[in-house]
């Protein structure tokens, strides 16, 4: 635990704390998401594919540019580690820290999910959160959060003495995605990134602003809803965590399937829709 009890305290203190904050990347210039015509749009869908994803496996799935995806609840409460990447060029991939910055540490209907540099554009935007009512609690914890990292054999080797655990999320993603491309497993690895944990319910601690996790308050039949801003390949882990009320990294908790559904929307509601470009900044030495 972090000790600054033998740092003196300046007589300024007070002072410093006091300064108020400011936002770091002010929203209100970003092109906002046509969500009025998604909206439209999403009242067209028709459901043309579905994957289930296993519990403490991963599972991968396509979504051509211009359809909607849902990760679905459906036998009890279960957490979902997602990776997306460009179903075209592997190196354009989901950056949570970005979306974090850009949007909040927990996102729903409105955020979008954002590229890694140099593409920097939206790969998806959430279009419907069935879990948008849960805000954040009395504890500070909040849903769908690109905080986590995902659950991974390397961390769980470190914390348990020298364990071996080979359904970590982490694991996951990387056989789902090995097993999508082609790649090995040594290769696809390093393609894995930080996630956006769906359906978990996360925040840090008040008091030692620690991760925590608590139960999830995802039931069967809650959606999280994106519409594919590019062709996509998303992977997605059944977490072995569960719910996340309890444990992860191990057999012990219940778990439960997810569901991927793709739907395609009527074309003419997406007349209007351009693709987002590649981010237009030209790095000169």
């Amino acid at each position: 635990m972090t000790d600054r009890s033998a740092v003196p305290v300046p007589t300024d203190a007070a002072a410093r704390r006091a300064v108020a904050p400011v936002v770091c990347y002010p929203v209100s210039t970003l092109p906002p998401a046509p969500m009025a015509m998604l909206s439209a749009a999403r009242e067209t869908i028709e459901k043309i594919d579905a994957v289930v994803v296993p519990p403490r496996e991963g599972r991968t799935f396509r979504v051509p540019r211009g359809h909607f995806f849902r990760i679905v609840s459906i036998e009890g409460p279960q957490v979902g580690d997602l990776n997306l990447w460009n179903a075209n060029d592997l190196k354009e991939r989901f950056f949570s820290g970005k979306t974090r910055a850009l949007h909040a540490t927990h996102v729903t209907t409105g955020d979008r999910l954002w590229s890694n540099l140099p593409h920097l554009r939206p790969m998806a935007t959430i279009t419907h959160d069935t879990l948008g009512w849960y805000g954040f609690d009395e504890h500070g914890g909040g849903v769908h959060d690109v905080i986590g990292t995902r659950c991974d054999p390397y961390t769980h080797k470190l914390l348990s003495g020298g364990d071996d655990y080979h359904h970590c999320c982490h694991n996951n993603l990387t056989r789902a995605l090995a097993g999508e491309t082609g790649l090995s497993i040594r290769d696809a690895e390093p393609h894995v990134h930080d996630v956006l944990n769906v359906f978990m319910c996360t925040g840090f601690t008040r008091d030692t602003q620690q991760y925590f996790m608590k139960a999830s308050p995802v039931r069967p039949g809650d959606f999280l809803e994106f519409f594919a801003e590019i062709d996509l390949i998303g992977a997605l882990s059944a977490c072995p965590g569960g719910d996340c009320g309890t444990v992860h990294s191990s057999d012990e908790a219940r778990c439960h399937p997810l569901l991927v559904e793709i739907y395609r929307p009527d074309p003419a509601s997406l007349a209007d829709w351009t693709p987002p470009a590649l981010n237009a900044y030209d790095f000169k030495a």
